[in-house]
């Protein structure tokens, strides 16, 4: 079932290529030395953080709000736990992929239609963390805030 709701795994670079990008969504990030772009999503150790939009910008939105904070802006709480462990953005990006689950709806909308189906998506986040929960037998490490420290409230502020 969740395996079949997400595109094929891609690189970082061509996150704002699939259809239905521009719709709220869950995105599933993995880091891999190995390269998976283009080989259908699966549950792997390798992945690294599961997040979810319902807002206006969409997936597109949000993801570019990961892809400023892991260059070194705010705005992302995930990716700035991300950029704690990889500080160096180029070396990340290379061996950072992305899978994501569009769903169509209208988020400007109070129609009872679209206000389930942004449910949805929020509910299917936490499917997500409970099928990777089952697999491995914790979170995916950058969504685990007690073991993954932000950036932003360490390193930077040191600075």
């Amino acid at each position: 079932m969740y395996e079949n709701r997400f595109t094929k795994w891609m690189r970082w670079c061509d996150r704002d290529t699939p259809q239905g990008i521009n719709y709220p969504g869950i995105y599933i990030c993995a880091i891999s030395e190995e390269d998976i772009s283009g080989k259908n999503f699966s549950w792997t150790k390798d992945i690294v953080y599961v997040g979810m939009t319902n807002s206006l910008k969409g997936l597109t939105g949000r993801l570019k709000q990961f892809d400023n904070t892991i260059k070194g802006k705010s705005g992302h709480g995930g990716a700035d736990r991300i950029r704690y462990k990889y500080q160096n953005y180029n070396e990340l990006v290379n061996k950072l992929y992305v899978a994501v689950a569009t769903f169509t709806c209208n988020v400007k909308s109070n129609s009872p239609e679209d206000l389930r189906t942004m449910g949805k998506v929020a509910k299917f986040e936490y499917d997500c963390f409970a099928r990777f929960t089952e697999s491995f037998g914790y979170l995916p490490e950058f969504n685990d805030y007690a073991k993954s420290p932000k950036y932003s409230l360490t390193i930077e502020r040191k600075g």
